[in-house]
């Protein structure tokens, strides 16, 4: 009668026979390389699995270079940007200040400002109101913004602050209705006031007798009376010049320097003389402002 179980080889007899037949595959392997061609085999079938195995960690590595990559340009353009616009507005003080040196030479006897503090902000908001130019910056008082502070772009005068709050400040643009800065000639040096009506691209001079020396192409620029801007940062060009003699002023209009309808970056300023001085890093000091 058959046993339903049978005793097979004992597990000593198994693993010494598993160990013989292993020493012998090795030994054929190394001198005779019986099995390179399935060992080729075995690899390209396993490939892919090992692809798929290490594809996480490939996808980790890729996303933590791309990431400190990106981090990295971030940092990079934003400093860019800000030593750009520095740049770019010492740039406008020294073209005012060349072009003043050779038609104004009586005005090297005033006095120069011994500093000014600078500040890059960026715009936050813009106002609603079609009657009004206003934005919001991203400054305010816990940064040294005060009242009536001067706010330019790379191009030009862009403004005064006209409230200040804890972490951001709201600017009147120089093209409100309400808006009026001093200016002067860079030809001839006259002085004229500036006003805004409304209009972005858009300023006029106010009470400009028909007699006065006046060409479209002028550039004009802050003259520093009022104490509320600093002298010599350009802020408009004329466009054109209109004498009715029915009326008893000429019409002048002149275009803002500064790109109103599309501001981002923003530069404060502390003259020497104001009420507030900021603390930080991002600021910037110059020496020999042009003089006004």
């Amino acid at each position: 009668m058959d046993t339903i179980f049978t005793r097979g080889p004992s597990l000593n007899n198994r693993l010494a026979l598993a160990l013989a037949l292993s020493v012998l595959l090795i030994v054929a392997d190394h001198k005779l390389a019986a099995f390179q061609s399935t060992r080729v085999y075995l690899n390209s079938i396993m490939s892919p699995l090992q692809y798929l195995a290490n594809l996480p960690s490939v996808m980790l590595n890729f996303s933590a270079q791309r990431l400190t990559s990106n981090q990295a340009l971030v940092s990079e353009n934003s400093r860019l940007t800000n030593q750009n616009l520095m740049m770019r507005e010492q740039l406008q003080q020294f073209e005012i200040l060349q072009a003043e040196n050779e038609q104004l030479r009586k005005l090297l006897d005033v006095p120069v400002e011994p500093k000014v503090h600078k500040m890059v902000v960026e715009l936050m908001a813009v106002d609603n109101n079609p009657f009004s130019q206003q934005i919001v910056i991203n400054k305010g008082a816990i940064d040294g913004v005060y009242l009536s502070q001067s706010v330019l772009d790379d191009r030009g005068v862009v403004g005064q602050v006209m409230e200040v709050g804890s972490t951001n400040s709201r600017v009147v643009l120089i093209s409100d209705v309400t808006h009026a800065i001093p200016v002067r000639s860079v030809r001839n040096n006259i002085r004229f006031i500036a006003s805004g009506h409304g209009d972005m691209d858009e300023l006029f001079l106010e009470h400009v007798p028909h007699s006065v020396d006046i060409q479209p192409g002028d550039m004009l620029m802050s003259s520093g009376l009022g104490k509320v801007f600093p002298a010599g940062y350009p802020v408009a060009q004329v466009e054109s010049v209109v004498h009715d003699e029915s009326r008893p002023f000429a019409t002048v209009k002149v275009r803002p320097l500064a790109q109103l309808d599309r501001l981002k970056y923003l530069l404060l300023l502390w003259p020497h003389d104001a009420p507030r001085q900021p603390e930080g890093s991002a600021l910037r000091q110059v020496t020999g402002q042009p003089k006004g």
